[in-house]
């Protein structure tokens, strides 16, 4: 980068200092406390840069000092003041902020906006020296056509090449202004994220600054069974589950581009791949698209490699560039990436899924087994724990109609839902692609760890979902399969292994299995084709807990036995479009569930309680009038811009009763046939 002289104008000798040191690798500096000195620097030397603290920094008190072409950096501690001092400049002049810090790892964007101010000036005067020549030019040719036609000629052809010279620095200062806005926007959001689901929303914008056709972020990890390895959090824009892991990690050895940058910390920007041997079976068959180009770099924290981001197919125009990446690109991904290690160290990705927020599998099985040997050490009576697997019912089917990103959002809005429905003493984790798993304490016996499985399946019954009435029974439902950790494990003098602890999973799945309606998992042949067993549902392993007691190895459902308050109609929960009037408009919501006698509505409006209403039910294809009273009326949870609304129906009809009931024994249809929709 070309060199210019810079001017510090701060009566702090300790930031002038600081200050100093960074602008040494971009220029001449020249640095004074008061205005006077400044002036005299001013008139005998031409600054590109000025770098003022926010004492000396207003615009009435500089005014006329600096030409347009000059730079202005105000520095400070308090942001807030940088800003208000910055908006007082007008905005023929180059004005940045930055505040002061004297731990070096934070004063990163200092030296960053000191080399675009630099940058940006030592541009304009550029500029403005090749206008001066155009207008020289142009005179020079005006004198010389009337004496030689081809000095003209030879003039015009140097003309046309200086316009086309300036107009391509005006592009460059455009597009770089725009890519500026574009990167701050991204660092924004990598430093205003609370949690793992925040900090990946940022993937979609590092992948468009880049022009790349895919992303890959990893983290390096090492466990006995692989050594030092990657893992990667996102593959090639997708996140990954528990057990996608395994076929998508390169381990630190391997003849690898992700690997050999872990390995070496340099730099890879390639884009004639063929036949390069770190093109490993996972680029050749795993990537979206063929392997064209890549470019990979390391996530270095404290000088050690914490991880490695890698981006594929450099995008020109909607197609593939055949040149690759550029030496821009490698800046802007290496100084991106030094802000994502932050981020990484600090939201601790080895034990989080990215996508909900929830644990890992790994790192749930850890936690499981400290808790099971924690409890076996301390050798008190204090109730077995409860492993249970939950599903989501017909999420292929939500995908493939709603897309992936409404699946993504479902499952962040579900995370949410199981965590908030299990205790603090209680584990959860994300498990496979819409699996989750739970860890339940203090469980006495199968019934009892059923029995809260049965609320956490109530409360995601209960709650209403985007999109929902496009499934099966118009609800968004999920089914568990809940087994008990032998009391005879617990109490045994060695520790319990991961190995075990699989298998204990194993068969918490297989009782899954048989609440998605799965028959072929039953354990007893016998049992087998009796009845169809339909999802939403909670089904307990009853084993080696129970031969303890001389009961059988079986699975079934289990049956509730616990006081409910008693309703004269029955709820179906389900969701269809409900249509009402306000203000002498209609206006449209969705039911969250349905009975004879009124229905639970999920609305952006508040209602008061007796309000009269007058309803269109849409009922399958057949749209009926109703008139309802609000009986109650409260913030949705979770929802703090939407409520719950309870209305009673009001001198319902015989036929209208008639229609609601038919629409009932339509959706109570799907218990007596196989389902169309994959499992």
């Amino acid at each position: 980068m070309a060199q210019g002289n810079i001017l510090i104008l701060n009566k702090s000798s300790h930031e002038t200092e600081l200050i100093h040191k960074f602008c040494q690798s971009i220029g001449t500096v020249y640095s004074t406390v008061n205005l006077d000195e400044a002036i005299s620097i001013i008139e005998s030397q031409t600054c590109n840069l000025v770098v003022v603290d926010a004492s000396l920094a207003s615009y009435a008190s500089l005014k006329g000092l600096f030409k347009n072409t000059t730079s202005i950096v105000i520095t400070g501690t308090n942001e807030k003041q940088l800003k208000e001092i910055a908006m007082e400049w007008p905005l023929e002049h180059y004005v940045d902020y930055q505040t002061i810090s004297f731990e070096a790892q934070d004063n990163a964007g200092l030296l960053r906006s000191l080399k675009i101010a630099m940058e940006y000036s030592l541009l304009k005067s550029e500029a403005k020296n090749l206008k001066k020549s155009m207008n020289l030019l142009q005179i020079e040719m005006k004198e010389a056509y009337s004496e030689v036609k081809d000095i003209m000629n030879f003039i015009r052809e140097s003309t046309i090449a200086e316009l086309e010279k300036r107009i391509a620095i005006e592009e460059k200062y455009i597009g770089f202004q725009k890519e500026k806005l574009k990167l701050e926007k991204i660092l924004r959001k990598i430093y205003t994220s609370h949690d793992v689901t925040n900090f990946f929303d940022v993937i979609n914008d590092i992948k468009k600054i880049i022009q790349a056709e895919g992303i890959t972020i990893y983290i390096l990890d090492e466990s006995k069974k692989l050594g030092k390895h990657l893992k990667p959090l996102v593959w090639d824009d997708s996140f990954l589950t528990h057990k996608d892991f395994s076929s998508h990690i390169p381990i630190d050895s391997a003849e690898d581009f992700a690997a050999s940058v872990a390995r070496y910390g340099k730099d890879i920007n390639i884009h004639e791949i063929f036949h390069d041997k770190r093109v490993s079976k996972r680029y050749i068959e795993q990537t979206k698209s063929p392997l064209k180009s890549i470019l990979c770099v390391p996530i270095m924290h404290d000088k050690e490699i914490i991880g490695v981001t890698e981006v594929y197919n450099k995008m020109v125009n909607g197609k593939i560039s055949k040149d690759g990446f550029s030496k821009e690109d490698l800046e802007i991904l290496h100084g991106l990436s030094e802000h994502i290690s932050i981020a990484m160290t600090n939201l601790n990705f080895i034990q989080y899924d990215p996508l909900t927020g929830l644990l890992r599998g790994e790192a749930f099985l850890e936690k499981v087994i400290q808790k099971i040997n924690s409890r076996r050490k301390r050798r008190q009576e204090e109730g077995s724990f409860a492993i249970v697997m939950g599903d989501v019912d017909w999420f292929k089917n939500y995908n493939d109609r709603n897309g992936h990103e409404a699946g993504n959002r479902l499952l962040r809005q579900l995370a949410k839902v199981l965590k908030s429905s299990i205790r603090e003493e209680d584990l959860l984790c994300r498990y496979g692609g819409e699996e989750f798993l739970f860890c339940l304490s203090g469980i006495m016996n199968t019934e009892e760890a059923c029995h809260l499985t049965e609320r956490i399946r109530k409360n995601v019954e209960e709650r209403y979902f985007e999109y929902q009435e496009f499934q099966p029974r118009n609800n968004l439902t999920m089914s568990f399969g809940a087994t008990l950790i032998p009391e005879s494990r617990l109490n045994n003098t060695s520790f319990i292994t991961r190995d075990e602890l699989i298998k204990i999973i194993d068969q918490a799945d297989l009782a899954l299995a048989e609440a998605k309606g799965k028959k072929s998992v039953s354990l007893k042949p016998h049992d087998r084709g009796k009845k169809v067993v339909t999802k939403n549902k909670v089904c307990a392993y009853y084993g080696s807990y129970e031969q303890e007691k001389s009961m059988p190895e079986t699975i079934r459902p289990y049956q509730e036995n616990i006081f409910e308050e008693k309703r004269k109609f029955k709820r179906f929960y389900t969701s269809t479009l409900l249509m009402y009037k306000e203000d002498g408009s209609h206006r449209v919501t969705k039911t969250i569930n349905l009975s004879l006698g009124g229905a639970k509505i999920i609305s952006d409006t508040e209602f008061f309680v007796t309000q009269n209403l007058d309803l269109i039910l849409i009922l399958g294809k057949k749209a009926t009038h109703f008139k309802g009273e609000v009986v109650y009326a409260g913030i949705a949870p979770d929802e703090s811009s939407q409520y719950y609304i309870g209305i009673k129906f009001k001198d319902t009809s015989f036929s209208d009763m008639k229609i609601l009931q038919d629409f009932f024994h339509s959706l109570s249809d799907y218990r007596n046939k196989e389902m169309r929709f994959e499992f």
